[in-house]
C-alpha cells in the first residue's frame, strides 16, 4: 500500500517499545510533511546517536564525553550511591530533586535468582564501594521479581562491607484506595509506615 521506502521507515518505528504500527504510520507521515532541513537536522542528531553518545565511566549512565553531568557535579554527596536498573530510573528519580547523590545503572536485572548475570554492572559497583568512602547505598530496582532479587542480591554482597543499605520505600499511591490495593503494595506499606 505504501512505497517500500516509507513501508521500511513505518517497520523501523514500530520496532520501537510502545509504538504500534498504526503510530508508526502517523509518525513517518508527520515526518514526511517536514521541510527538508528538519529532516537533515533529525537525520544527524539520529546518526550521531551512537558516536557522541556513551555510558559514564564511572556510573553507567547516559554521557556525551567521559562522566556523566550527575558524576561531574561536584555539589552532590559522593558518600551516597543509589542503585537503579537503567538511565530512565535516573531521570525519574531526579525529577524529584530529593537525591542529592550519585548513581550507579546496572544495565537490568538478575532474571532469577541463579542467575548471576555477567551483563550486570554488579562487579563495578562493588570496586566504587570498596575504593570510594561510601555510608549509604540505596537500592531503587523496580518491585518486580526480578527486582527484588537482585535487591537481596546486591544487599548480599554488600552488607561485609558495612555500608548503609536502604531500600525505597513501596506503599499506596496518593489518590489510591485501600480496598483497592493488592496485598503486596499493602505489606509494602505496612513495612515502610513512618512516624507522624
Amino acid at each position: 500500500m505504501f512505497p517500500k521506502s516509507f513501508q521500511k521507515l513505518i517497520n523501523y518505528f514500530s520496532s520501537l517499545p510502545s509504538v504500534g504500527p498504526k503510530m508508526a504510520e502517523r509518525l513517518v507521515l508527520h515526518l514526511f510533511k517536514q521541510e527538508q532541513e528538519k529532516l537533515d537536522d533529525f537525520s544527524k542528531t539520529l546518526k550521531d546517536l551512537k558516536t557522541k553518545i556513551s555510558f559514564c565511566t564511572q556510573c553507567f549512565n547516559i554521557s556525551e564525553n567521559g562522566l556523566c553531568a550527575i558524576c561531574q557535579d561536584k555539589k552532590r554527596d559522593a558518600s551516597i550511591i543509589c542503585v537503579v536498573e537503567d538511565p530512565l530510573d535516573v531521570i525519574s528519580i531526579e525529577k524529584t530533586r530529593q537525591m542529592r547523590g550519585l548513581y550507579h545503572v546496572l544495565g537490568g536485572t538478575i532474571n532469577a535468582p541463579a542467575d548471576k548475570n555477567n551483563q550486570l554492572k554488579i562487579k563495578e559497583l562493588l570496586a566504587r564501594l570498596k575504593k570510594e568512602k561510601i555510608s549509604e547505598v540505596i537500592i531503587a530496582t523496580n518491585p518486580t521479581t526480578e527486582g527484588e532479587a537482585t535487591a537481596l542480591y546486591l544487599a548480599r554482597l554488600i552488607r561485609p562491607l558495612n555500608i548503609k543499605i536502604t531500600r525505597l520505600a513501596r506503599g499506596l499511591p496518593t489518590g489510591g484506595d485501600i480496598e483497592y490495593a493488592d496485598e503486596a503494595t499493602l505489606t509494602g506499606s505496612l513495612e515502610g509506615r513512618k512516624e507522624m
